[in-house]
């Protein structure tokens, strides 16, 4: 179970970073665009900031489900092989 779960959220980071890479190489134009009227912040810099959080936040999703589930399966097979 925990590698699949690595795997999905592995896999959902893979597209969102190379979904990035795609953008800049297909449509940079778009990144380049200004937030508002005036603005000097471009669309590329929260994308930017967005991947980033989104690893941060799959990390942290990561290790809650980790520390409550992963942890007590491996502790209850620990004991059953160690009778």
């Amino acid at each position: 179970r925990r590698g699949r779960f690595a795997w999905i959220l592995s896999i959902i980071m893979l597209v969102a970073y190379y979904g990035f890479i795609l953008l800049i190489a297909f449509d940079p134009s778009f990144l380049g665009t200004p937030v508002s009227d005036g603005s000097i912040t471009t669309f590329g810099i929260p994308v930017g900031m967005a991947i980033i959080f989104l690893s941060f936040i799959l990390t942290g999703i990561y290790v809650v489900r980790a520390n409550n589930e992963f942890d007590e399966l491996n502790k209850e097979i620990v004991e059953e092989y160690s009778k």
